[in-house]
């Protein structure tokens, strides 16, 4: 998919790429303008303390912000830019919600790690997400390569559905003071696959990192294991992640209370793509 191509409807081959691995990378999906659109929106976004912003664990660097585009105009516009909304639509074959949108910021030289996981099992067993009818499309707005912590896939793992953990990180180092819900964001996950299946699913699967230019886009199943390592280099790995889910796959209620709404959306209304070719502007 190259710029000129804003449409979002993906070949017979790559649905089944898909479906098969459990993960797609599109190279060319945003144009050097649209990045720079986005990347301006960055600085005030990262210093807004507010609890939707999760910092490492040495507490100056950002690790992640959650639920921006329902303040933000052009990270509004991003989750229905065709390019995301329409392939994740024919991806889980019904209209989709926005469910969870966040920025991940993995800084040079001091983005942490993302432990081995699976997202629907937080998804399922915190909000009461039914099945794994979900999808996360990533934005890549830095280029990602070998040594600025890409993401880690087992291609395939998700058809061996939920892996239940066996341990739990109930209070994650550094966050003793935080909300409950903490335990989700941070290096020290609640839900993390222990490190004998991680050597199983990967002896079964190989494990792959996909790598690419800023604005290449990987769409990715809620079940696929994955995780990422340090980020060493002096290079910045900024991605935007929004997760989608179909408008048939709505939230259950659990006894427990509900996860913030900057984490958790609960407007299940269809988004609406934005018409095909529609280019992603600023103010």
């Amino acid at each position: 998919m190259s710029t000129n191509n804003h449409h979002g409807l993906l070949t017979p081959e790559q649905v089944k790429t898909y479906e098969t691995t459990g993960f797609l990378v599109l190279p060319d999906c945003f144009s050097p303008a649209e990045l720079e659109v986005m990347h301006a929106q960055l600085p005030s976004l990262f210093a807004e303390d507010s609890p939707r912003r999760v910092l490492e664990k040495n507490g100056n660097i950002v690790r992640s912000v959650y639920g921006v585009h329902t303040t933000n105009d052009v990270f509004q516009g991003l989750t229905r830019q065709p390019r995301l909304a329409k392939a994740a639509m024919q991806l889980l074959g019904s209209d989709v919600y926005v469910y969870q949108f966040k920025i991940n910021a993995k800084a040079a030289f001091g983005g942490d790690i993302w432990e081995w996981h699976q997202d629907y099992v937080f998804w399922r067993n915190e909000d009461g997400m039914p099945t794994d009818r979900v999808i996360n499309a990533v934005v890549f707005l830095d280029e990602v390569n070998e040594f600025n912590g890409p993401l880690f896939l087992i291609p395939g793992s998700h058809r061996d559905g939920v892996i239940e953990p066996l341990t739990l990180t109930e209070v994650p180092q550094g966050y003793e003071d935080g909300p409950a819900w903490i335990s989700n964001l941070t290096a020290d996950l609640k839900y993390s696959l222990d490190q004998e299946t991680v050597a199983r699913l990967v002896k079964a699967n190989g494990l792959v990192a996909p790598k690419g230019q800023a604005g290449s886009v990987m769409f990715f199943h809620g079940n696929l294991a994955h995780g990422s390592s340090p980020n060493m280099s002096p290079f910045d790995r900024k991605v935007v992640i929004v997760t989608y889910n179909s408008v048939e796959n709505r939230l259950l209620p659990i006894p427990k209370p509900p996860r913030p709404d900057f984490l958790v959306s609960r407007d299940t209304r269809p988004i609406v793509p934005l018409p095909d070719g529609a280019r992603l502007a600023g103010d």
